[in-house]
C-alpha cells in the first residue's frame, strides 16, 4: 500500500513538472543572457545604427522597431532563444550603462572578428542563409584583395628606402 501511494505521487510530481515546463516553453526566455548571444545582438544593433549615432532617420521608432525584430529572430534562429523586444531593449541598456567591462569585451570580439556569430541549428542550408555566406565570402574577398595592394605598397616603399640607403 505505501508503495503505491509512492509511486502515485512520484507520478504527480513528474506530471507537475511537465505542465510547468509547458507552460514556461511559452513564455519568453527570462533568464541570463549568453555571451554568443550578447555577441550576436551587438554585432545588429551596431551594424544596423540602432542608437542612431550616424545620422537622423525618418519614423526613428519604427526603425528600431524593425531592428530590433531583426535581433529577436537571429536570436531565435542562430541559438533558439525566444526573447521579446523589451528583454532585448532593457539587455541592450544595461550593457551599455551598468555593465560597461562587459560591453567592452564585445566591442573587442566584434573589432578583432567581423564574423558573425552562426551556430546552424539544422543541418541543411536555405537559399537565404547560402546567399548571405556568399555575400559576406564576398566581402571577405575584398577585404583580403585592398589588404594585399597594401601590403605591396608599402613592401615597394620599404625597397626604394633601402635603394635610397644604399646609395648614400
Amino acid at each position: 500500500m505505501a508503495e503505491t501511494q509512492q509511486v502515485l505521487n512520484n507520478s504527480n510530481e513528474e506530471e507537475s513538472l511537465e505542465q510547468e515546463t509547458s507552460r514556461s516553453r511559452r513564455r519568453f526566455k527570462a533568464s541570463n543572457m549568453s555571451f554568443k548571444e550578447m555577441v550576436e545582438m551587438a554585432d545588429i544593433l551596431k551594424r544596423a545604427d540602432y542608437d542612431r549615432k550616424y545620422g537622423p532617420y525618418l519614423n526613428p521608432n519604427v526603425r528600431k522597431a524593425k531592428i530590433m525584430t531583426k535581433v529577436v529572430k537571429s536570436l531565435r534562429r542562430n541559438f533558439g532563444v525566444r526573447r521579446s523586444k523589451a528583454q532585448l531593449r532593457k539587455r541592450w541598456l544595461n550593457l551599455k550603462l551598468r555593465e560597461q567591462d562587459q560591453y567592452g569585451r564585445i566591442k573587442k570580439v566584434l573589432l578583432k572578428s567581423h564574423i558573425q556569430v552562426v551556430v546552424l541549428k539544422s543541418s541543411h542550408f536555405t537559399s537565404g542563409s547560402a546567399q548571405q555566406l556568399i555575400q559576406e565570402i564576398i566581402f571577405c574577398s575584398r577585404d583580403l584583395d585592398l589588404i594585399k595592394e597594401k601590403t605591396k605598397e608599402i613592401e615597394q616603399r620599404l625597397k626604394n628606402m633601402i635603394d635610397v640607403l644604399g646609395r648614400i
